[in-house]
């Protein structure tokens, strides 16, 4: 297919439709958005216009906002909608017949060729696309809301869907500067919801049998488990209905608990009471000491058994299945990743344990599940599971590439919650660094994902649940860049706190634009800075000036940052590139045995005596007066010309 997405229309005006439309018009394109009347049209239009302005309020814009607005176009006509569009995305309400009606008039008047792709969340692609006579052309496109925070989508393929087509909308996410994942086969409720579901509808089933109470399962899952909200807090926060309606439509049983405050009417934070009461109560009001009897592995073997009847059905991959959990369901890990983590065996055995007791269809386990565990693959202790760890397993959370000339970048890849760490994370750095060669690296370049973030520390929900032996990895990884026998180089954009500090503190040298912070606010939680971030700091700027950090816990800017010392400078962002490059080039391109013995030299000599720091500049120099790189660089300063080393 040789179909090129310049255009697009949005079928619908809500907080989805012009949502998307404002996503697509950021990026560049040319947007028709419609809905039924103008009223709604000029609504939509008018939450856009306000978005825009609160983006470049925060800097987050690279445009005027005008210039992004004069870009979308808007009509109550689908068909002068939708004639010139290249993709149409439906977003109309969640209701079979309407998505159709839709679909159908969007036949009618749209090229032979357009995609056309709807935006619902738990219908089924193809029942939707029946509608129309091009059910080859038609997609799903699954936006989070808000469209515009939210990173994921997922593409779907209907049954009829054209694979190229697929591509293209995937491509077409890509170029939002979104994440897509790939829903291969139809299924209801695509990849997110059919896991995090469970979350919520398991919680509700416990509570209907007693034992234990909406505060205590909330507070089992967020500061046992680390998830980022309770079940019923989620609930209550998405709108109870919302997930009864979604249970019904699919013929799937409702706790007693869930359906007697949709009856009652209590829905929610939007209706002021769920199950917790918003108006004449506290609202979420569990803690960290609640919750301590509560089966946590009743709830998360059915989130990961649904995760196992997709990847056994190809639905999809499960490094797409634990993209699509943290992007869309917010969790600091992927379900199939915390499997791995609690014993795949364990899981099933929970799973035939509840189904022996109950007889209830939702706790069969997946034949897939099933099979791992028969395969002896239970997870990360047994070297195999839903992935394969015998190579030390896989990186979720740090991408890495090495250079022909040996530059190594790596990037902290945990966009969505500002890359801040958690231990799979310190894991995975310090991997990254024990396992490449040595010899075939010249310099390291350490970096966050986005322009937001270096890392803005811990993930404290995370270490919640960590082991006191998971916390040693934290040391062992900040000390594995510390030692690192090549040059190392943060590049810091935006904040840079907690543990960004502490690396970037382990660095050689640091470069930050000058709109990034620093600092180590680990005081504001009852803590102190780890992972030698006390230690590097008060060496390289005095005891002062690093009480002064540790103690307010307050951030400084990257200006102050380099006049003090921890950087060795701030540059203006437009400079940032060019200056990193000039730097890393440098290196890259030095005596490597001269740099390797210079680094050593200086770490060493900073904590010994001066003597003994003078006898071991002294070795070295000896020793590099030996090497071939050495008189590489007479020849070349005798011939006027730039070295060439090979050392």
């Amino acid at each position: 297919m040789a179909i090129q997405i310049e255009s697009l229309a949005v079928l619908g005006a809500g907080s989805m439709g012009h949502g998307i439309a404002e996503v697509a018009a950021i990026a560049g394109y040319e947007v028709t958005m419609r809905d039924i009347e103008a009223d709604i049209v000029d609504e939509g239009y008018d939450q856009i216009e306000w978005s825009l302005n609160k983006l470049a309020e925060k800097g987050q814009l690279d445009e005027d906002p005008d210039e992004v607005l004069n870009r979308i176009g808007t009509t109550t006509e689908v068909a002068a909608a939708v004639a010139d569009a290249d993709l149409v995305i439906e977003a109309a309400p969640e209701d079979l017949n309407i998505k159709r009606d839709v679909f159908a008039e969007v036949d009618d008047a749209a090229g032979p060729e357009t995609i056309v792709a709807t935006n619902t969340s738990s219908l089924r692609v193809s029942d939707i696309a029946s509608a129309t006579d091009r059910p080859e052309f038609c997609c799903g496109m699954h936006f989070f809301n808000p469209p515009v925070k939210m990173d994921l989508v997922e593409v779907v393929s209907g049954e009829q869907t054209r694979e190229d087509v697929t591509e293209v909308a995937y491509e077409f996410a890509e170029s939002l500067g979104k994440t897509p994942i790939l829903v291969r086969k139809d299924v209801p409720q695509f990849v997110v919801n059919n896991v995090l579901t469970p979350y919520m509808g398991e919680a509700a089933w416990m509570l209907d049998e007693g034992g234990v109470g909406i505060r205590e399962i909330d507070a089992a899952m967020a500061f046992r488990r680390g998830y980022p909200m309770g079940p019923f807090e989620l609930n209550d926060f998405g709108g109870i209905d919302i997930f009864a309606h979604t249970r019904e439509q699919w013929d799937d049983p409702v706790a007693e608990s869930i359906q007697s405050r949709v009856d009652a009417n209590d829905l929610g934070r939007k209706s002021g009471k769920g199950f917790y009461d918003y108006e004449g109560g506290e609202g979420v009001d569990y803690n960290p000491r609640e919750g301590g009897n509560v089966d946590t592995l009743r709830i998360e073997a059915r989130m990961v058994n649904e995760a196992a009847k997709l990847v056994g059905d190809d639905v999809a991959d499960p490094e797409d299945i634990d993209v699509g959990m943290r992007l869309g369901g917010g969790l600091p890990e992927g379900t199939c990743r915390t499997a791995d983590k609690l014993g795949l065996d364990t899981v099933l055995e929970k799973l035939e344990s509840l189904h022996e007791r109950t007889g209830a269809e939702r706790y069969e386990p997946a034949e897939y599940l099933v099979e791992l565990v028969e395969a002896g693959h239970t997870g990360e202790d047994a070297g195999r599971g839903f992935y394969d760890y015998r190579d030390g397993g896989p990186y979720h959370l740090i991408s890495h590439s090495l250079t022909d000339d040996g530059r190594l970048n790596v990037v902290f890849d945990r966009e969505e919650r500002l890359n801040a760490f958690s231990t799979d994370m310190f894991d995975e750095l310090r991997r990254v660094l024990e396992s490449v060669d040595d010899d075939d690296v010249s310099v390291v370049v350490f970096e966050g994902a986005g322009d937001r973030a270096f890392s803005a520390g811990a993930d404290i929900t995370g270490f919640t649940t960590a082991e006191p032996t998971d916390l040693m990895d934290v040391d062992e990884a900040i000390q594995a860049v510390a030692e690192f026998p090549r040059p190392t180089v943060a590049k810091i954009d935006g904040f840079c706190l907690g543990a960004g500090m502490e690396i970037t503190l382990a660095c050689d040298l640091r470069i930050a634009t000058e709109g990034s912070s620093l600092g180590s606010p680990e005081i504001d939680l009852g803590l102190i800075p780890g992972g030698g971030g006390t230690q590097r700091l008060v060496r390289l700027v005095g005891a002062p000036r690093t009480k002064e950090l540790v103690f307010t816990g307050d951030p400084i800017s990257a200006e102050k940052a380099a006049d003090w010392g921890i950087l060795n400078r701030a540059v203006p962002e437009e400079e940032f590139e060019d200056d990193v490059e000039t730097l890393v080039s440098s290196i890259a391109e030095g005596p490597q045995t001269a740099l390797e013995v210079a680094k050593s030299v200086i770490d060493e000599g900073r904590d010994a005596s001066l003597d003994a720091g003078l006898k071991m500049e002294s070795q070295g120099f000896g020793l590099l007066s030996t090497t071939e790189d050495m008189w590489e660089g007479v020849a070349a300063f005798k011939q006027d010309r730039d070295p060439n080393f090979s050392e």
